[in-house]
């Protein structure tokens, strides 16, 4: 007689080894990559300094050209608080004191905003859809200390003056054709600086929230309010916090928004609203245009940082500080001063490494995987274009077979940013089935793109 043996039920198949890049999930949209010019960088650009009409063609292709450059797509404005029209310095709309928050304001308009509304048209036509406009201060007479700069505190009186006062900036841009879609009262509230600054409490935030928020609507604008820039992204979880607490404050509120200077970001914000790193340039004391010389300011440093920005703090928006500026920057681009050049550092290419693939309402998505050596990110865009950005960190060159779900690409697209490369491309993906080969570069930035 036979014996009879038991026929177990296949066990269910595991998910392949090695990293897996999940296409069909979402994580958070992206509104955009931006930067700011304000503090007169505008002007530079326009010319002030020796800049000829085909060099600052030249530039402005590389911040915000699609094709060309790293087609940034959100332009952070500066609202003056400043009497003068010194370089580095933003000047007020409201330059006298009408006598009291009561009174009738002379606001100066002169159509030029220190360079920012010219760039703001420049933007507009590359197709640029995000403008965020931004205090430092209130003119110095709604303020403690009588002074735009040095802190100081916003007097309690002059709220719905100071209110009306961000109101009419707004409506002097939509008069040029410029809708500010984003619009803040505060930056750095956490610090006092020796330029334009102005101190806010979480609480105080919350107070001029309430005033805020309904001049915004009763105004017809179609912007949202933005809170509260502070200084450190992690100082920036008290506000967030008083916010989401208030009822009224947290209606006002569209978009939080944070610094990142105390830190890197090691936390998300306690909020589901949208969530912007609204600046940051790291420190540094010279130009730099290397991309791996362990200054802590070169292009790796500033791509590890989008990647964790992105990863940790699920921000939807990367704001970089300094478009182009003068002398020791660490911006993107440094302008000759005077004269008609410019130069490009790697922190750009850094940037625009993301700003070029990954494109507005585009969506994080979930990616596995356990070389601490690598830092990956991936997105899917609106075109069904998908987009990976492989950070090595580690000094050899590696190899990663990634599995992707939802979709393949025969042809994938691959570019390399690195000491010698800047967004170049390079025959380093290949496709087999949904199993994706990439060949790494040591120290590298690389970024495939599938369709």
């Amino acid at each position: 007689m036979l014996a009879l043996t038991s026929l177990s039920a296949p066990a269910p198949a595991a998910d392949p080894p090695g990293p897996v890049v999940d296409f069909r999930a979402a994580l958070q949209p992206i509104d955009g990559f931006g930067f700011s010019m304000a503090f007169q960088r505008a002007d530079l650009l326009a010319g002030a300094r020796g800049l000829s009409p085909a060099k600052r063609r030249e530039v402005l292709d590389l911040l915000l050209s699609k094709e060309k450059g790293a087609g940034l797509s959100i332009l952070r404005l500066g609202i003056g608080s400043s009497t003068d029209r010194v370089y580095d310095h933003m000047p007020t709309i409201l330059p006298t004191d009408p006598g009291g928050p009561d009174a009738t304001p002379k606001y100066v308009w002169d159509g030029w905003d220190g360079g920012q509304v010219w760039l703001a048209k420049e933007a507009k036509a590359y197709g640029v859809k995000r403008f965020f406009a931004d205090a430092w201060s209130a003119p110095a007479f709604m303020k403690t200390n009588k002074n735009e700069n040095d802190g100081g505190e916003l007097l309690p009186e002059w709220r719905q003056a100071y209110a009306n006062y961000l109101v009419q900036y707004a409506t002097f841009y939509k008069r040029e054709g410029i809708d500010i879609t984003d619009l803040g009262f505060t930056n750095e509230p956490d610090w006092t600086a020796t330029y334009a600054s102005m101190r806010f409490t979480p609480q105080q935030a919350v107070d001029f929230l309430k005033v805020l928020g309904p001049t915004v609507r009763a105004s017809g604008l179609k912007t949202g309010i933005v809170c509260c820039d502070a200084a450190g992204w992690d100082r920036q979880v008290a506000f967030t916090e008083a916010i989401e607490a208030d009822r009224e404050a947290d209606k006002a509120v569209r978009t939080v928004t944070g610094h990142r200077y105390s830190g890197p970001t090691t936390v998300p914000q306690p909020t589901d609203k949208r969530v912007w790193m609204s600046e940051w340039s790291p420190d540094g004391t010279t130009w730099n245009e290397n991309w791996d010389d362990g200054s802590g300011y070169d292009g790796l440093t500033v791509a590890a940082d989008i990647q964790n920005t992105l990863t940790v703090g699920n921000a939807n928006a990367y704001v970089y500080w300094t478009g182009a500026s003068l002398g020791t920057t660490r911006g993107l681009i440094q302008l000759a001063d005077p004269g008609d050049d410019y130069r490009v550092s790697k922190r750009y290419w850094a940037l625009a490494a993301f700003s070029r693939f990954i494109r507005p309402h585009a969506v994080r998505v979930p990616v596995t995987h356990t070389d601490p050596a690598l830092s990956v990110t991936a997105f899917r865009n609106t075109d069904g274009s998908r987009v990976i950005e492989i950070l090595n960190t580690s000094t050899t060159e590696k190899t990663a077979d990634f599995t992707l779900r939802g979709g393949h690409d025969r042809h994938p697209e691959g570019y390399i940013t690195d000491e010698t490369r800047s967004i170049t491309p390079a025959d380093v993906a290949t496709t087999r089935g949904t199993t994706l080969t990439a060949e790494l570069a040591p120290r590298a930035l690389t970024t495939i793109v599938l369709d």
